[in-house]
C-alpha cells in the first residue's frame, strides 16, 4: 500500500519548477534551477548559444550563450547552461542549470523569463522533495541536505555528511528488517499451525532473544540522542559569578580573541556577551554574564537580571570563583544560583596563591566538577572543556564509530519502536499469541520506517520539507 501511494505521488508529478539555488546578494555566480519533464524544452526557449542557434544542446555538456528575456527577445545576461537528464540526476527528473552573474537582480530576471516561458515557481525544499519521492534519496538523507546546509561547526557538517551518506538508514533499515523476520515467524506459526517446528520456534528462548537485541540496539540510538544533538547543535553555557572574579578574560581566553571588555572595574560586564566554541563533544555558545551581586544602579540591575535569565536558558553553568580570594556572601550566593543545574565549578586565578580549598568548594557544590584554571596563563583550559563535555554528554564519550541521531522526530520514532518491541517481548514471556506479538512487531517495523520514510504521511513530508530554503 505504502508503495502504491508513492507511485501515485510521483506520477502526479508532472509540472517542471525553478528556483534560484543560491543565496541572494552579490557574488561570483548565481544559479537557477530548473527541474521537471519539460525542463530542456522550457529553458531552450530562451537558450541562444554562441552562433545564434536556440534550444537545449546535447545534455552533459556545458554551453556558453545568452539567456533570453523571452524567445526572440534580449539577452538579459551572458550565461554557462548544461542539462542533466533523469533519472541520473539530483531530482530523478529532467534538470537544466543556468550559471548568470551573481546579484539579484540577474539572477531574478532570468527566474521570471523561465516561470513566464512555463515553468512554475519551486515551493520550499521541492528539488529534493522530488529527490525523495523519485527514490534518490530517502526521508533520513533528505533531512540531512538541510542540516548539512545549515551545519555551523565540523562537527555538525561530519554528523549531517554521516547522514546523507546513508549511514543512519543503513542502521535503521537492518533493524526494521531484523524485525519483519521476527513477525514472519510468528505469522509463519498462524498460516501453518500443523508444522510442530515452526510452532517450536515462535515459542523457544531464540525468539525472546533476537527481539532483545534489537531492542538494545534500538535503546543505543535512543541513548545516543542527546549526545547526537549536542555534536550537531552545540549548547548554552553561562559563565556565573560575583563581579571580578575574571569571567570576561576567561571568555576572551577560550574564544581566542577579545570578545568582552576587561577592567579592573567591577560591574564593566553590564550585558550577556557570547562566543562559540569548539569543543570535542561540539560547538558550545559561552555566555559571559553579568556579575551575581546587588546591583548599584539601574542598568547593574538590568545586567543581572538577564544574568539569572542566561542560566534559566543554559544548558549547562559554569561557576567561576577568585582563587586568590576567600569564599564570601557573594561566592554563595553565586553557588546558590547554579545549585541543582548541570554545572562546573571554575576555580579562576591558579597563577596566584590558592585561598580557596577545594573541600570549602565542595560544600557549596555537591557533586559537581571542580576544576583549577588561568585565563590569564590559560593554563587549566583543557581540564575545563573537559569537565564540560563530560558535563553536556551526559558524562559519556560518544564511540568513535556511533551512528548518531540528532533530530526529535528520529529519536521519537526509535522510542515507538523500543516500546512495541518491549510490549512485544512481554507478550512472548506470557505466552501470547501469535498475532498478538506480529501485531507489535509490526508497529515497531512502522514506527523505524517513519524515520527512512518507508511510511510516512503527506503531513509528515510537507513539514519537513517546509524547513528547507527555496531552491534545495
Amino acid at each position: 500500500m505504502e508503495g502504491e501511494r508513492r507511485d501515485r505521488e510521483v506520477a502526479a508529478v508532472v509540472d517542471t519548477i525553478a528556483a534560484i539555488a543560491t543565496p541572494p546578494g552579490q557574488g561570483g555566480i548565481a544559479i537557477v534551477r530548473v527541474s521537471g519533464p519539460a525542463a530542456r524544452e522550457v529553458v531552450g526557449r530562451l537558450f541562444r548559444r554562441s552562433g545564434g542557434r536556440t534550444g537545449m544542446p546535447e545534455p552533459r555538456r556545458v554551453y556558453l550563450g545568452e539567456l533570453l528575456a523571452a524567445p526572440g527577445g534580449p539577452a538579459l545576461d551572458q550565461v554557462l547552461a548544461f542539462a542533466m537528464p533523469g533519472p541520473r540526476s539530483y531530482t530523478g527528473e529532467d534538470v537544466v542549470e543556468v550559471q548568470c552573474h551573481g546579484g539579484t537582480i540577474v539572477s531574478r530576471r532570468i527566474l521570471e523569463s523561465i516561470l513566464a516561458a512555463g515553468a512554475r515557481a519551486a515551493e520550499p525544499g521541492e528539488f529534493t522533495k522530488r529527490a525523495l519521492l523519485n527514490g534518490r534519496l530517502d526521508l533520513a538523507q533528505a533531512e540531512a541536505v538541510a542540516d548539512l546546509i545549515a551545519a555551523r561547526t565540523e562537527a555538525g557538517r561530519r554528523l549531517a555528511w554521516s547522514q546523507l551518506d546513508g549511514v543512519l538508514s543503513a542502521r535503521v533499515g537492518a533493524l526494521r528488517d531484523a524485525i519483519l523476520a521476527v513477525r514472519a515467524r510468528c505469522e509463519a506459526a498462524l498460516d501453518f499451525p500443523e508444522e510442530d517446528d515452526v510452532v517450536a520456534a515462535l515459542a523457544g528462548d531464540a525468539l525472546a532473544r533476537e527481539c532483545a537485541r534489537v531492542r538494545r540496539e534500538i535503546d543505543g540510538l535512543v541513548a545516543g540522542f542527546e549526545r547526537g544533538r549536542l555534536r550537531y547543535e552545540g549548547a548554552r553555557v553561562a559563565l556565573v559569578g560575583k563581579p571580578n572574579v575574571g569571567k570576561s578574560s576567561l571568555l576572551n581566553a577560550l574564544a581566542g580573541r577579545e570578545r568582552a571588555i576587561v577592567t579592573a572595574v567591577a560591574g564593566t560586564t553590564r550585558d550577556v556577551v557570547e562566543a562559540t566554541v569548539a569543543l570535542a563533544v561540539g560547538p558550545v555558545v559561552i555566555a559571559d554574564t553579568a556579575g551575581l551581586r546587588a546591583a548599584g544602579d539601574e542598568i547593574e540591575a538590568l545586567g543581572v537580571a538577564r544574568s539569572r535569565a542566561a542560566i534559566a536558558d543554559a544548558a549547562c553553568t559554569v561557576a567561576v570563583f577568585d582563587g586568590a580570594a576567600p569564599l564570601d556572601a557573594d561566592d554563595r550566593a553565586v553557588a546558590a544560583a547554579v545549585r541543582g543545574r548541570p554545572s562546573v565549578a571554575l576555580v579562576n586565578k591558579s597563577d596566584l596563591p590558592s585561598r580557596v580549598p577545594t573541600a570549602a568548594l565542595a560544600d557549596l557544590l555537591p557533586g559537581v566538577p571542580i576544576v583549577r584554571a588561568s585565563a590569564l596563563t590559560r593554563a587549566g583550559l583543557d581540564g575545563l572543556g573537559a569537565a564540560l563535555g563530560a558535563v553536556l554528554a551526559g558524562g559519556e564519550e560518544a564511540p568513535e564509530d556511533e551512528v548518531a541521531i540528532y533530530r526529535a522526530r528520529h529519536r521519537d520514532a526509535t522510542r515507538r519502536a523500543s516500546d512495541e518491541v518491549a510490549r512485544a517481548e512481554r507478550g512472548i514471556a506470557a505466552g501470547a499469541g501469535a498475532e498478538l506479538i506480529a501485531s507489535d512487531l509490526a508497529a515497531a517495523a512502522e514506527a523505524l520506517g517513519t524515520i527512512t520514510g518507508e511510511v510516512t504521511t503527506e503531513d509528515v513530508l510537507d513539514r519537513i520539507f517546509g524547513e528547507f530554503c527555496i531552491g534545495k
